[in-house]
């Protein structure tokens, strides 16, 4: 026993090799090495949550996809959407599993594929109503589809934004903030406007795809202000809580010119492995109330039990209605895999301390007494 409580077992052949060593340091050298124990640690990583609601932290097998992995998607999902305390909804959302058959098996696609969208409206439901039925064709109608989904979806946010505009049968002073993920193969593109937001759910751990686009934000901020905008008490221009949104044409200048309220997405990429479990995509009204670890343990632990993603995507809106949330409610759950996530199992970890300068002064003394 050495100090500081570690025990450390060292074999006859170990203390042999390093007799010259503590000869060394008799005479107040260093010794050449200080090999005698070896360091081992086993390939658990300790993933600690993004908030504690729940108190523990989630150990995760490291992964072991290189990238060059055969897995492919086996997609399913599941949504539900709730008024909650407000008088009307004004959420719409989108579901589509098998997308190459809504598409009618257009050439050129991989699959799987598949399309999902959050569009949380305010001042009324037209804008967000009209996004949801339009904004699929306007993506694979783009010039770039498939060949860069991501310029297809960047384009096709600014071409419905527009073409909203020119319909006169709306009112086009409603607005809508929106949030997409395109599946093709095992890519993957969520593109955002706005405060819905994306969460990844990856072995227990919570990998955020989005970014809530709301007025305070620092970069956000920056090209408000940059365009001339102001930000009152977190609104912008004292009238709006998001800085990007689809329609709202009464706080925009005309098509094409750049304005504080933006219609362009931001966009993020992911090649999907067999450790990506499942996806939640939500309006504000969930994470208001709700981290994006809390959900996506709630969520883990649910497809666990039951492993449907439509009862997961019930549970997540009724916890946050016990949360209190004073707005709409709109979830979805994207799974990967038709078998439920498997128990992260914690392997046994084995460590072999270094021995310090005093821990060899005493194995030295040990010796002298012994001789």
């Amino acid at each position: 026993m050495l100090e500081g409580g570690f025990n450390v077992s060292v074999g006859e052949d170990e203390i042999s090799q390093n007799s010259d060593h503590l000869k060394q340091m008799a005479i107040r050298k260093p010794p050449r090495h200080l090999s005698v124990v070896r360091q081992s640690m086993s390939t658990a990583t300790l993933l600690q949550p993004m908030n504690t609601e729940f108190g523990v932290g989630i150990v995760a097998a490291k992964s072991g996809s290189d990238g060059k992995s055969e897995f492919l998607p086996i997609i399913r999902s599941g949504s539900c959407a709730e008024k909650g305390p407000k008088q009307y909804m004004e959420d719409e959302h989108i579901c589509i599993d098998n997308l190459l058959e809504y598409l009618d098996g257009t050439e050129g696609f991989p699959p799987p594929g598949a399309f999902y969208g959050v569009f949380d409206g305010h001042g009324g439901t037209d804008a967000a109503s009209y996004v949801r039925k339009n904004i699929l064709k306007f993506i694979v109608e783009d010039s770039q589809f498939p060949v860069c989904l991501e310029k297809a979806i960047h384009n096709a946010f600014v071409k419905a934004d527009h073409a909203f505009a020119e319909n006169s049968s709306l009112d086009i002073s409603s607005g809508t903030t929106a949030l997409t993920a395109l599946i093709f193969g095992r890519t993957m593109v969520v593109a955002n406007a706005g405060d819905c937001r994306a969460v990844l759910g990856k072995r227990g751990r919570a990998i955020e795809l989005s970014k809530d686009h709301k007025p305070n934000c620092a970069s956000e901020r920056l090209r408000i202000e940059q365009l001339g905008g102001a930000i009152y008490d977190g609104y912008l221009n004292g009238q709006l809580s998001v800085a990007r949104a689809l329609g709202d044409w009464h706080m925009k200048g005309p098509k094409g010119s750049a304005c504080p309220l933006s219609a362009e997405p931001e966009l993020q990429e992911v090649v999907l492995t067999e450790d990506d479990e499942f996806v939640i995509i939500g309006c504000d009204g969930l994470w208001d109330v709700m981290s994006s670890q809390c959900a996506v343990t709630i969520t883990r632990k649910e497809l666990m039990i039951h492993n449907d993603p439509e009862r997961c995507s019930r549970e997540l809106v009724r916890e946050a209605l016990k949360r209190n949330t004073c707005d709409n409610l709109t979830v979805i759950v994207i799974c990967f895999s038709p078998d439920p996530p498997p128990r992260i199992e914690i392997p046994q970890t084995r460590v072999r301390r270094s021995i310090s300068a005093e821990g060899l002064n005493f194995l030295k003394g040990v010796l002298d007494s012994n001789s």
